[in-house]
C-alpha cells in the first residue's frame, strides 16, 4: 500500500510537471510570436535606423 502510494505521488508530480512544460512551451511560443510582430512593426515605422 505505501508503495502504491509513493506511485501515485510520483504520477501526480509528472502530471503537474507536464502541465507546467506545456503552458511554459506556450508561453514562449506567445513571446516569439509577440517579438517577431513588434521587429516588423519596428522596421516599417523605420525606428530602427540609427541615422
Amino acid at each position: 500500500m505505501n508503495l502504491r502510494l509513493d506511485m501515485d505521488a510520483q504520477k501526480l508530480e509528472l502530471e503537474k510537471l507536464r502541465k507546467g512544460k506545456n503552458k511554459a512551451e506556450k508561453d514562449l511560443d506567445s513571446l516569439k510570436t509577440n517579438y517577431k510582430r513588434l521587429r516588423c512593426s519596428i522596421k516599417a515605422a523605420g525606428l530602427g535606423k540609427t541615422s
